[in-house]
């Protein structure tokens, strides 16, 4: 099975007594739990709660490695920066370019990522190029698996980490005490207002190109985002698209007739399909 090398990924090491708690109080993830052998995805919000940087994190020696793609690396190391005041915390950017991800029998000692880990998949992550296997195996195995990455599923500052999964795939920390835009996110939560999701695409012919609207008749309930084929990913209005189902109303993107599904390790259903179960 696949090594693929993603080269657009870079690295900010956090260092320091202090950088635990100063992560911790930072960023959506929780790092007080988080394991030696396991990369967390995590985001730094706008205090209205949607997502400025997206990364994975995971410890290296006394302090952690952010990975995230190297167009945002500089904005969020400065971002980072302005947020330290006094706290005994170094950053500094790793001299490596790039990530390789594996899984099956070419898992590494890195890192397990825990968005893959919640669909019953070993997928290790390691600094550097250690395989040269096509992109585009790993972009069909996130596809059918529901999970999406910023660039290219959705834009920085457009989207919630329910939106995305952050609540479901280790990505968000519920126990841990306030973080910016933890208020948002929390209400979100607890008043389960979160109808926006990533919905696994299937189409009967080739899928049209990322960013085309999915429509219900003439209204939009989502957007295209990553595209292998047949199948892709998109964030929609899980209401609007369960009502439609229930209809049986098509779901369509340009001229392709499409169905949509959650993604199975998710546990989520379409609002509609909920309430006729529970009927």
């Amino acid at each position: 099975m696949p090594a693929v090398f993603l080269r657009d990924r870079s690295f900010i090491r956090v260092a320091g007594a202090e950088a635990e708690p100063f992560l911790h109080n930072l960023i959506t993830t929780d790092l007080v739990s988080l394991g030696a052998d396991e990369a967390r995805p995590g985001a730094l919000l706008t205090p209205q709660g949607k997502i400025l940087f997206d990364f994975m994190i995971w410890r290296d020696g006394s302090g952690f490695l952010l990975e995230t793609d190297t167009a945002q690396r500089d904005g969020l190391l400065k971002r980072l920066t302005m947020y330290r005041l006094r706290a005994k915390v170094d950053f500094g950017v790793e001299d490596i370019q790039g990530v390789t991800v594996a899984w099956a029998d070419k898992a590494t000692d890195g890192p397990k990522d825990s968005r893959f880990a919640k669909a019953g998949i070993t997928l290790t992550r390691t600094s550097g190029q250690h395989g040269d296997d096509a992109e585009t195996l790993y972009d069909a195995l996130r596809i059918a698996n529901g999970v999406a990455v910023s660039g290219r599923d959705f834009a920085l500052q457009d989207a919630f980490p329910h939106d995305v999964l952050l609540d479901l795939n280790g990505g968000l920390g519920f126990r841990k005490g306030c973080y910016v835009g933890q208020e948002v996110v929390s209400r979100m939560q607890h008043r389960g207002t979160a109808r926006r999701r990533v919905v696994i695409v299937s189409g009967n012919a080739d899928l049209p190109a990322s960013g085309t609207e999915l429509t219900v008749g003439s209204k939009p309930v989502g957007t295209l985002g990553s595209t292998a084929g047949s199948k892709g990913l998109a964030i929609v209005r899980i209401d609007r698209a369960g009502e439609a189902m229930a209809a049986g109303t098509p779901i369509r993107a340009d001229d392709t007739d499409v169905s949509v599904s959650l993604p199975a390790w998710s546990g989520l259903s379409f609002p509609s399909q909920a309430d006729e179960a529970s009927a």
